[in-house]
């Protein structure tokens, strides 16, 4: 078994859940039943980095939510599946797509849709608040919940591993 640190050096991509990883598990919904979600801003900031860097990045959520969609395109992020309802359908044509291996891949989920991507890929990470079945599957399980900062947590350390972190932002 590898320890994680070397898992970080295996990372070219990224893939994110929505619900539960890049935002609360707790969903506010508006006078016509549309789900409002809440962002991080460091784990935007961390996502637009990683995407000047030139990491492909997934997002394969459940959801389908114009707003959605609209922030990770301003952040750059050119893959979204939205309203998937089998993830890994979505998940290998995205490494088709982009060239990649399932094993370059760190994927971050919480709950039972995610459970067969993160079986599937070379470092599976989840937030802290992740289900008890998500976090037997784990290389990591952030210190932080979903929407608090832990997709900042887990992309900064795969950045400082593979040395594009630091205090030069003018990428």
């Amino acid at each position: 078994m590898t320890n994680f640190k070397e898992d970080l050096m295996q990372v070219k991509a990224f893939a994110f859940d929505v619900d539960g990883v890049l935002s609360s598990d707790t969903i506010a919904m508006d006078d016509g039943g549309v789900p409002l979600r809440t962002v991080n801003i460091k784990d935007g900031f961390v996502l637009q980095k990683a995407v000047k860097l030139g990491y492909p990045i997934a997002i394969i959520t459940g959801g389908n939510t114009p707003s959605v969609r609209l922030r990770y395109q301003n952040l750059g992020i050119e893959d979204i599946y939205m309203a998937s309802s089998y993830k890994m359908k979505d998940f290998e044509d995205w490494i088709l797509k982009r060239g990649l291996k399932a094993d370059e891949v760190m994927y971050m989920g919480d709950d039972l849709p995610d459970y067969h991507v993160m079986k599937r890929v070379g470092v599976p990470v989840c937030p802290a608040d992740a289900a008890q079945e998500i976090r037997g599957l784990c290389k990591y399980v952030s210190p932080r919940n979903g929407g608090a900062g832990c997709v900042r947590d887990v992309v900064e350390q795969v950045l400082r591993a593979h040395g594009h972190w630091g205090s030069d932002y003018t990428w």
